[in-house]
């Protein structure tokens, strides 16, 4: 009976925590989309948005860590420790846990970088950052292919809302992003902008000489 006890809570413990990781890793997929190429947010300076990235992330990997180790500490079913950063370890719901893997081995590989950023090539860093953002799908796939609970009540609502807000997030920047001047355009578009501003100040001189002859 004790068995029993000690293998449900670690079952709830692991859903619990898988449910908390997806809205934290949620949020940090939002962060990440939102930030502007300065990486700032309208209203908050770059050190808050970096803090404020960083910390969610560190926090999503200590939830995803615990709901690993529950998962395997869970005696219902036998899940290898291996299966929680090495895809297709485990013979229990292989397709879906290798997906939670994957996921948290890209969540490790963006950390990781983003720790020693200043060490590494910059195009380098943005290429694994860049795919890191493959871990939020895969993570939210893992989720409903792993837990029922997801699929059904209050949790697929917020199933649902996590998805939106990525959707949401991903359009707006989409849509900035359409609207933003390209690149090999911006010198000239800035020249025009500032002969432009000469051309004005030009004309605001001439007819204030022109109001003082009078």
């Amino acid at each position: 009976m004790a068995d029993m006890s000690g293998s449900t809570a670690f079952w709830y413990a692991s859903r619990a925590t898988g449910i908390v990781a997806l809205l934290l890793l949620t949020a940090v997929f939002v962060l990440g989309i939102l930030v502007n190429r300065q990486g700032r947010l309208p209203g908050l300076p770059r050190f808050a948005v970096t803090s404020l990235h960083r910390n969610f992330s560190l926090l999503a990997m200590a939830f995803i860590a615990v709901h690993v180790l529950t998962a395997v500490l869970d005696t219902y079913v036998s899940i290898p420790l291996a299966a929680g950063v090495i895809p297709f370890a485990s013979g229990y719901e292989r397709l879906w846990l290798s997906l939670g893997a994957i996921s948290f081995d890209l969540m490790i590989a963006m950390i990781v970088t983003s720790l020693l950023r200043s060490h590494l090539n910059r195009v380098l860093w943005r290429a694994i950052h860049l795919l890191a953002y493959v871990s939020w799908p895969v993570a939210f796939v893992h989720s409903i292919g792993a837990s029922k609970d997801l699929r059904e009540g209050w949790l697929l609502f917020l199933t649902v809302g996590c998805a939106l807000l990525v959707a949401g997030a991903a359009g707006f920047r989409l849509a900035h992003a359409a609207r933003e001047v390209p690149r090999a355009a911006r010198v000239a578009t800035v020249f025009a902008e500032h002969t432009a501003s000469d051309a004005r100040s030009t004309r605001r001189t001439k007819q204030n000489e022109e109001t003082v002859s009078r």
